[in-house]
């Protein structure tokens, strides 16, 4: 008999693999009996997980590790064995502002250039008493911290020179539609939806911001893995085939075909195919461009959980919280991470394992081959735009220059 698990999502192209690995059979084929839930903002997606109505949602990274620490409710530890892709996300402002900020650029704009027109907008609108405002899809969001950090890097300061405000992915549209924010950060298709209406133009991706920056896990609650932890084993091996499944150009038009059914995403399968094939149209009747790896779901072991990254998050936590830095919450940060369980699950089956758990993230600018427990790894460029790098064993120094 099949090991039933229930899994939470949001309508986000990067919800693909869960729904892919039972739509294609590679779950049952792993013994596992597969059952989504859909639901419309994060807020519901991690009640349903912690009050035990979900065994597994599809998760925005911070928001694993805020419960965990006991961010705005009573704290339960989560894990994160796998991670279900990184960026994704892009920036998107209404067409008057976009135009404004990216001056001739036909393109994506170049963070830095883009973010210096818009402190110049940002400070004239917070002197007139008319601050920019942006919507991010939860506080405890890589959306929000990505943009926070772009923000800062450029001389915006965030909830003092513009507001940062929470609108439900499905939703960001209608947000931008109705004035109610000049900009917002969120994933696939919302951004595209918002330029097909033609009330926003697409202005970055957020893999410009940090080039392999993390964005959805898997999370489930620590008690859970314990209890199944063989059915987790079983449901990491369903999600990387999965995974390599969907970066295939061979499946995209069937897997967009799937995603946009109404039980999922509800939408567009064109819009969709646009997002798993890297292409992103950047304003309504402009030209399509493609954009290398603005989604990246499998290669170079895009779905191991480093540990390095949790504490990336932690940092960026501590940061826009206000927040001391706490050694022990760091500890408890990092183990919401599990390379341990995505090891157990993979080793001796073709996929490629990294030697180590952690890196310096943002330290790779060329193509570096790496050191792995089996297989062979080349890694890419993890670069942030500013240059900053993040050593995970100096936390502090790190905040220490922020500021």
């Amino acid at each position: 008999m099949n090991t039933q698990l229930t899994i939470g999502f949001l309508p986000l192209v990067d919800a693909c693999l869960p729904i892919l690995a039972l739509e294609h059979g590679f779950a049952e084929d792993e013994g596992i009996s597969l059952s989504l839930v859909k639901d419309l903002s994060w807020a519901t997606v991690l009640d349903r997980l912690l009050y035990g109505h979900s065994d597994a949602a599809h998760m925005i990274a911070p928001l694993a590790i805020a419960a965990t620490l006991g961010r705005g409710r009573p704290a339960q530890p989560l894990a994160a064995p796998f991670v279900l892709g990184l960026n994704g996300n892009a920036i998107t402002l209404t067409p008057t502002l976009a135009r404004r900020v990216r001056g001739d650029e036909k393109g994506l704009g170049d963070p830095v250039k883009v973010g210096a027109a818009l402190r110049e907008v940002a400070l004239e609108r917070a002197a007139a008493g008319k601050p920019l405002t942006f919507g991010v899809v939860h506080r405890y969001s890589s959306h929000n911290y990505m943009l926070r950090y772009w923000l800062a890097s450029c001389g915006i300061r965030a909830d003092k020179d513009v507001d940062i405000s929470t609108v439900a992915p499905p939703f960001c549209a209608e947000a931008l539609e109705l004035g109610e924010v000049d900009g917002i950060c969120v994933g696939e298709p919302w951004n595209s939806v918002a330029v097909e209406k033609g009330v926003g133009e697409i202005v970055l991706s957020t893999s410009q911001i940090w080039r392999r920056g993390v964005e959805k896990v898997l999370a489930l609650r620590e008690p859970v893995l314990e209890e199944k932890r063989d059915a987790v084993l079983r449901l990491i091996r369903a999600l990387c085939r999965a995974a390599a499944h969907f970066v295939d150009p061979i499946n995209w038009e069937h897997n967009a075909a799937i995603l946009a059914r109404p039980e999922y995403l509800d939408g567009s399968p064109e819009l969709i195919r646009r997002a798993i094939a890297d292409q992103i149209l950047i304003a309504r009747g402009g030209t399509m461009i493609h954009y290398p790896d603005f989604m990246f779901q499998y290669r170079e072991a895009a779905n191991f959980p480093w540990v390095s990254q949790a504490e990336w998050l932690y940092s960026q936590m501590v940061r826009w919280d206000g927040l001391a830095f706490d050694r022990a919450d760091a500890d408890k940060a990092a183990r919401v991470f599990r390379p341990d369980i995505y090891r157990a699950a993979l080793l001796g089956t073709n996929e490629p394992l990294p030697g180590a758990s952690s890196k310096v993230e943002g330290s790779i600018v060329t193509p570096t081959v790496v050191g792995t427990q089996q297989g062979n790894m080349v890694l890419e460029s993890n670069a942030f735009f500013d240059g900053k790098v993040f050593d995970p064993q100096r936390i502090e120094e790190y905040l220490a220059q922020l500021f």
